[in-house]
């Protein structure tokens, strides 16, 4: 035998510290989580077994046990799953081999009810036990290995662990808890199923313990100073029960399951303490059939824009697991979705490669896909929903259902919104309905709240265009010298904030036949929203202003595309605007910040003839100067920044002075 003390990874070790000192209020969680981590490794070994049946041994059928022992105060979590062997052991109980562990470390907070959620979230969830244990052994056996290779694992949750060779007949894991003094209750047959009940009720192993049954005290001897009897009490009988319904939940009938059971479930494969939003239960039949269990969770998970993480939903092949995180049955932009879908048609032994190839993968995922958007649409459908008077005075009854779905979209979209406006561009076949689920703030709503059909409702009569604007922050969308006009005559523009909406706007033109246009594109054309008067007033100030134009054409040309008198500002000197077909100024920024290639285009300087900086200009001495400053002031109203702030401000203090 061999034995060797090893140190904890530092992020473990700090884990460890939180666990032990901070998570007491949510001590149910460590059950929870080695339950579940004895139930993957028996869907792991289960998945390995199919291409190796000699790995099952002599123990086909897979379980999890649960053990306690009163009198060494230990509670003992067994399964007869993959195992582990000694240097597998080092690697998971030693480490936590995450790419996201230092966002993880960086996201323990105090906060009770927040580190219990990332426990499970990070995959960590083995050293929850050390909120009820002050020591921890671990005993295992890889399956396919020699009894002798098996290896034991021990440590009092500090700074380091303990691990040796041992002889285990049986393959599997033993987690054995050393129990702390306020750690007795789960001592306690009762305690521990109504424990179990509670999270671990849909595992789809059968989940065992011993039997207990009352034994009435015996009859002590006559004359025994005691007297009477010795105390009753429960007494393990030998037998074993399966205290679980040990069926997977999805595979019950609807009827079956209530509410609750159905986000414990997800709380359990999603590893989120809170409740989901909503969550659809589908058979489906036909060409190809499949199970889906899919969840929308209500809060989106900090890494939800970590490139590296994988998403997606828990395959299953006939109930047999076969993969966590499928990405090929979900598109990218629904990766927040969490659940199951369990297929009767794909191959056992179906593998990421393959998944992407199948015929059979693609229905499921354009089924799903439609209906994860059938869920939204009926939370948006319900967002405003609330008891009105008819016209007839007759008030509409609310169901309690609808009741229950009011804000929710809301909510939703506040969190993943920005994911699912990705969609436009990787789901054409989509598109129309995704475009219908997107909100906005507006220059009437400052909130997310405003969709295409509510603006299109409102579009004044003669307006042509559903006009938007983008920007980096939303006080700079609202305060854009390029809504000027739009504000004078009551035109309501879309404010669209989020870095992805200018990617997004690419692949979206149209809204139910209506344009889109964005503000900062082109020349104005108001069309019939501008009166003839306005139209005659703004080519006889252009003309009267072309010798001031050639002379600011010539100071920028190296800056400018060209300048143009403009017809959107009313109260600022001049803005930039891109040709109809040209990147914005904003996007182009956004690629340089990702340190990607941008093509070299100069925007078009637009200026306000009546402003009285301008009239400036003509014959002015610091013409050149002047020039050069409205450029950046038009520059810098749009959130970008001068080529050369120096010189920009040795221009501004010149002028100052």
């Amino acid at each position: 035998m061999s034995k060797q003390t090893l140190s904890f990874q530092a992020e473990v070790a700090q884990l460890l510290h939180l666990v032990t000192h901070s998570l007491y209020s949510n001590q149910e969680i460590f059950l929870r989580e080695l339950v579940s981590n004895a139930s993957d490794a028996c869907d792991k070994l289960r998945f390995e077994a199919l291409n190796n049946n000699a790995l099952y041994e002599d123990a086909p059928n897979l379980e999890v046990r649960v053990t306690f022992d009163k009198a060494a105060k230990t509670l003992t979590i067994t399964d007869n799953g993959i195992g582990m062997s000694e240097q597998e052991a080092i690697d998971h109980l030693g480490t936590i081999a995450k790419s996201g562990t230092k966002d993880f470390m960086g996201k323990l907070s105090g906060d009770q009810k927040q580190d219990a959620q990332l426990i499970g979230q990070f995959g960590v969830g083995f050293y929850s036990g050390f909120i009820v244990a002050d020591k921890i052994t671990v005993e295992s056996r890889r399956a396919g290995l020699k009894p002798e290779e098996g290896v034991r694992w021990t440590s009092g949750g500090s700074g380091d662990f303990e691990v040796e060779t041992i002889t285990r007949p049986a393959r599997g894991t033993s987690v054995i808890l050393h129990l702390r003094d306020d750690a007795e209750e789960y001592l306690n047959a009762w305690k521990l199923k109504q424990v179990i009940a509670k999270y671990s009720d849909h595992i789809s192993l059968p989940i065992l313990m011993e039997k207990e049954e009352w034994k009435d005290g015996e009859l002590i001897t006559p004359g025994d100073e005691n007297g009477g009897r010795q105390p009753g009490g429960m007494v393990k009988t030998g037998e074993w029960e399966t205290i679980n319904k040990a069926s997977a939940l999805w595979t019950r009938p609807k009827k079956d399951i209530t509410d609750e059971q159905y986000a414990e479930f997800y709380k359990t494969i999603s590893h989120d303490h809170e409740a989901p939003l909503t969550w659809a239960h589908n058979r489906v039949e036909g060409n190809t059939e499949y199970t889906q269990l899919l969840y929308i969770p209500a809060k989106a998970p900090f890494d939800l824009w970590n490139r590296d993480k994988k998403a997606g939903v828990k395959l299953y092949v006939k109930r047999v697991f076969i993969m966590d995180d499928a990405e090929a049955l979900m598109p990218s932009y629904l990766r927040f979705v969490k659940g199951v879908i369990d297929s009767a048609d794909l191959p056992l032994n179906v593998s990421r490669e393959l998944l992407q190839e199948s015929r059979d993968v693609r229905a499921i995922r354009e089924g799903s896909t439609k209906r994860v958007l059938s869920m939204l649409e009926d939370l948006a459908k319900h967002d405003k929903h609330d008891t009105t008077a008819n016209a007839d005075g007759v008030t509409d009854v609310v169901d309690a259902d609808d009741k229950a779905k009011e804000g929710k979209y809301t909510a939703f979209y506040a969190e993943f919104g920005a994911v699912l406006k990705e969609g436009l561009g990787e789901d054409f076949g989509n598109r129309e309905r995704l475009a219908k689920l997107l909100r906005f703030a507006s220059t009437t709503s400052d909130t997310a709240s405003v969709g295409f059909a509510d603006y299109k409702a409102r579009m004044k009569e003669g307006q042509e265009a559903i006009y938007y604007i983008t920007a980096d922050t939303l006080a700079a969308a609202k305060n854009s010298p390029q809504l000027e006009v739009f504000k004078k005559k009551g035109i309501e523009v879309l404010l669209m904030t989020d870095r992805v909406d200018e990617w997004a706007l690419n692949y979206l033109h149209e809204f139910d036949g209506t344009p889109l246009q964005s503000v900062a594109k082109g020349a104005v054309d108001l069309g019939k929203l501008q009166d003839e008067a306005e139209k005659k007033a703004a080519e006889e100030a252009a003309e009267a202003f072309k010798p001031v134009l050639a002379k600011l054409k010539e100071a920028l040309k190296d800056k400018a595309e060209d300048v143009r008198v403009t017809t959107r500002l009313v109260d600022s000197p001049a803005c930039l605007v891109v040709q109809d077909d040209g990147m914005s100024t904003q996007l182009a920024r956004m690629l340089k910040q990702a340190g990607q290639q941008a093509p070299e285009t100069k925007p078009v300087l637009e200026v306000n003839a009546e402003h009285a900086l301008v009239k400036k200009l003509d014959g002015s001495v610091h013409f050149h100067d002047l020039a050069h400053i409205l450029f950046d002031q038009a520059l810098l109203a749009e959130g970008g920044l001068p080529e050369d702030p120096a010189a920009y401000v040795r221009r501004v203090n010149a002028l100052l002075v």
